[in-house]
């Protein structure tokens, strides 16, 4: 068989960089190939967003924040676009966009300055449209994975969500280890133990690492026709010593101060991604109205007291480990959610344990020993 050409394969980066100067923050993308880009700017708070076609990430090194820029991510954010998504520490103007060919044994090398503005400034930049590449990006198509139908099949629906996902990695552990992709491996070794039950349809929100707006995840699960919805997390905390893991269930009022503290940053992820959320008081509106079904709150409370039981006998459990809270991937108002942290990965001896196998086959077992209880509880009442 013939090899496939190389222009087949996605551009590689090979380094990403920030640099403080005078009069600006630069930032350099080193790549393979020369990139089609487009730059906007968002505010509240304060990001400029580049796009990209699809690239391979895996050897750009993760970077702290310098001069205008508080922090940078970067990740895939649809298929076929990659993003990046600088946070500015103030109002910045995007001051020039351009890439420089290679030389002396540097590849292509997409290149952003942003200096020092007023708010003003900042603002009337945001209105204004994107800065594109002579050769545009395609149009960005905002698309969710098709959530697959019941058609004839009766057996219960479970919607798996493994959180975060492309540009947004969520929590980062001691060994570098990104939440997304800890938690990617969770869902999936849940979605094959339920299907070989063969008691239930699975639907994942994510199957790869992409990334999936919060309401498009509660999207994914209606459309699915969810009976159910477990939405997978990991946890870090300054405390090394923390460890446990946690359920969540949805509340307007957070049970303490550290589920009111978790709930707050995961509801960021789309400002992380670097969305707009103008616009969406309505939606939010709507969801909260929803929620005055109080049998679905009801349901997903009954589900979390049974997965503190089930997980309780094969792992380690943070104290009042049935906790509340506001998350936003929790507020379909018709699929009972709940939301598992499986541990602290800013925990050493966790962290190990979370990355092993043997460790995530007993937490998968004691997942589905809940989720069978719970379907054999609501069978019963039928």
């Amino acid at each position: 068989m013939l090899a496939l050409p190389a222009a087949s394969a996605k551009p590689v980066v090979s380094d990403v960089r920030l640099g403080v100067h005078p009069d600006k923050t630069r930032l350099v993308i080193e790549l393979s190939e020369a990139p089609s880009y487009r730059v906007f700017s968002l505010a509240d708070p304060a990001r400029v967003v580049i796009d990209l076609p699809a690239v391979d990430w895996s050897n750009g090194a993760e970077q702290d924040g310098v001069g205008l820029v508080s922090a940078l991510r970067y990740g895939l954010f649809m298929p076929g676009t990659s993003r990046v998504v600088l946070d500015l520490d103030k109002p910045a103007r995007v001051l020039d966009t351009f890439v420089l060919p290679p030389r002396g044994g540097k590849g292509y090398r997409f290149v952003l300055d942003v200096g020092p503005t007023d708010r003003e400034t900042f603002l009337a930049q945001t209105r204004q449209p994107p800065v594109e590449s002579k050769v545009p990006l395609p149009a960005l198509a905002v698309s969710l994975p098709a959530a697959p139908k019941k058609g004839g099949d009766s057996r219960p629906t479970v919607v798996i969500d493994p959180g975060h996902g492309g540009v947004d990695p969520g929590a980062i552990g001691v060994s570098g280890l990104y939440e997304k992709d800890l938690v990617l491996g969770y869902g999936l070794a849940l979605r094959d133990a339920l299907l070989k039950t063969g008691r239930y349809r699975v639907v994942m929100t994510r199957d790869d690492d992409r990334f999936i707006p919060l309401r498009g995840r509660v999207k994914i699960a209606n459309d699915a026709g969810g009976d159910l919805f477990i939405s997978l997390h990991a946890n870090i905390n300054a405390s090394k010593t923390l460890h446990g893991a946690a359920v969540y269930t949805l509340s307007e009022n957070a049970s303490d101060d550290e589920a009111a503290a978790l709930a707050a940053k995961e509801n960021k992820a789309d400002i992380i991604a670097g969305v707009d959320l103008s616009g969406q008081n309505e939606v939010v509106s709507q969801i909260l109205i929803d929620l005055a079904q109080r049998e679905t709150m009801n349901l997903s409370k009954g589900l979390g007291n049974m997965l503190v039981d089930s997980l309780g006998q094969s792992t380690t459990l943070l104290r009042h480990t049935h906790r509340y809270a506001g998350f936003a991937v929790l507020k379909s108002p018709s699929v009972p959610s709940v939301l598992v942290e499986v541990g602290y990965m800013s925990n050493p001896r966790e962290e190990r344990d979370l990355r092993s196998p043997k460790h995530r086959a007993k937490v998968v077992a004691a997942l589905v020993q809940a989720i069978d209880q719970y379907f054999t509880v609501q069978q019963a009442y039928r």
